[in-house]
Order: structure tokens, then sequence, then C-alpha cells
């Protein structure tokens, strides 16, 4: 383990106690509150600003998440894999926007990341920091796309992945597994299951642990997608930010981006953070309603058709808690129907394909105009944190559910004439 670490980057804090490491003194949580006591990267602000400012990153031509090195917890020498993560686009849906009711959406497309998911930016700091430790194996457990995620940088980067899922992850990702060569074991249960199983056999033969909510370096990865919505937006926060939420690390995530940016100056306000969770899924949204401390809220049986944001535990809890009471987000809960129902609404408004959990951000938006927690002048980002390709079923049941099917016909026009009608008639054709 190293014992020194670069500049900015100075200590790793317990989110339960406030007690504060050296980094490289510990490797994964607080030791004074076990897997409970997350941990969340400090930073020099001062430091980083002497480093890197918007200025010199408009000059950059690292387009990557790469190019906000300088606010990430890797030792100077590190390489990442050789695979292009981050800096995805931010595309205006101005059609979305009008059938939200709000001024202006954007949607951060992570679907283009190199595996597919978001969660590309947390698996490659996973291989960064492992590679930091002298590791050769890494291992995760996962509902399917962090799995993905990490066996797809460890294929790039020549390193060896065992991955742990529940048994009934969709089979696009599994066979995504399958095809980078990872080790995986298909857990006889959930997600949660999944994860206590991870943990143990990571211990028992000192792999080097990925997963979400325990490994503090994750949140760091996640955070860089806040840090491009802004630039991109010319170092303007919007107003509202919707994601959906699972275990809870990629909302803390953009929370620590959105306030690593507001504590160096770059933006002048925090957006809201809105985590939208599904009805069979719904424990923050449980523990927000209840005024409930969600580090002893009681874990909930999950079940829903999105399988990416399915946990009845969430390991990342307190700091998605914090994420939305402190910028005054909300917690909003949608049914698995609104979920699969937004998937052909996403695609045909703006040609983006997500998967359920992905489609569930426009879900919120929709559910959140309903209720009054957005207004009609806001600028919206939505997060689509993974490719419709993942869960093709889902799409396909998402699909028949709005009637939309295709057409048989004979392999004659005359039966395309039957079928067609005037619909797409040219102007001057019959």
């Amino acid at each position: 383990m190293h014992t020194s670490s670069p500049s900015p980057f100075t200590a790793l804090r317990c989110v339960v106690c406030g007690r504060e490491y050296a980094p490289g003194t510990v490797d994964y949580v607080c030791p004074e509150h076990g897997n409970e006591g997350i941990l969340d990267a400090v930073y020099d602000y001062a430091a980083i600003g002497r480093l890197v400012s918007p200025a010199s990153l408009a000059a950059s031509s690292e387009f990557s998440q790469w190019r906000y090195r300088a606010l990430l917890p890797v030792l100077p020498g590190t390489v990442p894999p050789p695979l292009p993560v981050g800096w995805t686009p931010l595309l205006p849906a101005p059609r979305l926007a009008v059938q939200a009711g709000v001024a202006e959406v954007f949607l951060k497309d992570d679907s283009r990341q190199p595996t597919g998911s978001f969660k590309d930016r947390a698996s490659a700091l996973a291989v960064m920091k492992a590679a930091e430790a002298g590791a050769r194996v890494i291992t995760t457990a996962s509902t399917g796309n962090a799995a993905a995620a990490l066996a797809g940088m460890c294929a790039a980067a020549d390193m060896d992945c065992v991955i742990f899922v529940p048994e009934s992850a969709p089979r696009a990702k599994i066979a995504q597994l399958l095809a980078y060569g990872a080790r995986v074991y298909l857990v006889q249960g959930t997600y949660d299951d999944a994860f206590e199983l991870c943990l143990e056999a990571a211990a028992e033969y000192g792999w080097y642990n990925r997963n979400t909510g325990y490994n503090p370096y994750m949140a760091e990865g996640k955070k860089t997608a806040a840090y491009e919505i802004c630039e991109q937006l010319g170092w303007k926060a919007p107003d509202a930010v919707f994601v959906g939420v699972g275990d809870g690390c990629i909302i803390s995530g953009l929370h620590k981006g959105f306030r690593d940016l507001l504590a160096l100056g770059w933006i002048d306000r925090m957006p809201a953070l809105m985590g939208v969770q599904a009805q069979g899924s719904d424990f923050m949204y449980r523990t927000w309603v209840d005024k409930a401390d969600p580090l002893t809220y009681p874990p909930i049986a999950a079940d829903t058709v999105a399988d990416s944001i399915s946990a009845g535990l969430p390991r990342d809890r307190v700091k998605a808690s914090r994420a939305v009471i402190e910028t005054g987000g909300a917690w909003i809960r949608v049914s698995d129907e609104r979920i699969l129902a937004a998937i052909p609404l996403l695609a045909r408004a703006s040609g983006v394909f997500a998967e359920p959990a992905a489609a569930a951000s426009l879900a919120g938006l929709l559910a959140a105009r309903e209720q009054g927690l957005v207004g009609a002048a806001s600028r919206v980002a939505l997060v689509v944190t993974g490719n419709g390709l993942k869960d093709v079923d889902a799409a396909i049941t998402a699909c028949a559910r709005a009637e939309i099917s295709p057409i048989p016909v004979a392999p004659s026009l005359a039966d395309v004439r039957r079928t067609a009608g005037g619909l797409f008639s040219t102007p001057g054709h019959p």
C-alpha cells in the first residue's frame, strides 16, 4: 500500500464520525465503523486552483475524464486504461422539454461509454487504484453495469477480474462479462447477497475490491460527470439534475463533483439533485418521507424491472441522502410502468436509447413536474446512465405496452400498400 499521495488529495473522511485518515493508511472504510464507515476524499482546493482552471481546461486537448486529473485521487505516474472514458455529449432535447413543461432539457448521454454505461467512470479509476496498490485481481458485485465496466477496463488494461452478479441479471450484461474474459459467479440470491459474498471473497483472497459504496474512490470517478455537465454548459450549473438511484453512488458522486466546482468558484450555485427510485426499490425515498436515518433504516425487499437501480440496502445511502437534502432536491418514486413508458418516449424524442434505470431519470422529471417539484422555467439535466442494448427484453416489453410493434407483411409491395395507407406518402405521389 502506498503511504504517500499527490497533492491536492489530502485525506479520506468518514461520513459517519468525520474522522480523517491520510491517503494510503486505510484501504476502504473507516476502521471505527466497519463496512458502514464509507470514506469521502478530501482535497486542498487552493492547490487545485493553482494546477487547473476553466481557462486551462478550455485549452486542453484531453477529451476524456482525465482532463480533470488534478481533481482526482491518483498518483502522477499511474496510467489509465486505454479506453476513452468520459467527456460524453450533453445533448439538448427540446421536444422533451415541451413534453415535460420545462424551459430546457439536456441529456448527459453516458450510454456512449466504452462498455455502454456510466459505471465506466468509476471502473477506470478502480483499475488505476488497483495498480497503485500492486493488485493483479479486481473484484466487484453488481447487477450488471458496474461488472461489465470493470470487466471491460480490466480487459483493456490486461488485468484479471472476478465478478459476482445475481442470477437475475439481464443476459446481455452477462454476455458482456463473459466476452471480456471475466470470471463470473452467478449468485443464487439478490444483489445484496452478491455484495456480501464479494466482500467475503475479496478478504479471503486479497483481491482489490471495487464495490460501490465501499471503495471510496468510486464516487470520485463518477463525479467527473458533474464537471462535464457544467463545463459543457459554459460553467453554468443547471437548476436540477435527475438520475436513477439504486446503491446511491452516482448521485453522491454528482454531489461531490458539484461541491468541488462550487468550492473552486467555477460555478456560483449547486443544482438541486433529484434522486429517482423505482417503486419496488425505494429505500431512499422511504427514508426521506419518514425523515429517518438512512444508516439505521431497515433493508427492504427490492423488486423492479430496472435492475441497475435495484438495491434493498443502498450501500452509499448516507452520502446519497445528503446529496438530496443539502441541494434542496427531492426523492421521486415512479412505477415500473412509468419507467418502461419512458424508454420509447426518450428514444423517439431524442434518439437516445436507454435501459430502464437510465430512462428512470425522464420518468422522474415527468413525475416531478406533476408534483410541482420543478418549475416551468427550469433548466434540467437528465443523466442517461446505460444503453438500451443492455436490456433488450425490457425494451421489447416497453414497446409492446405502448402498442408499438412490427408489422408482418408478405414480400410484396401490394402488401405494403395494404398496411401503409397514406402515412408516409411524398407530395405528388399517390
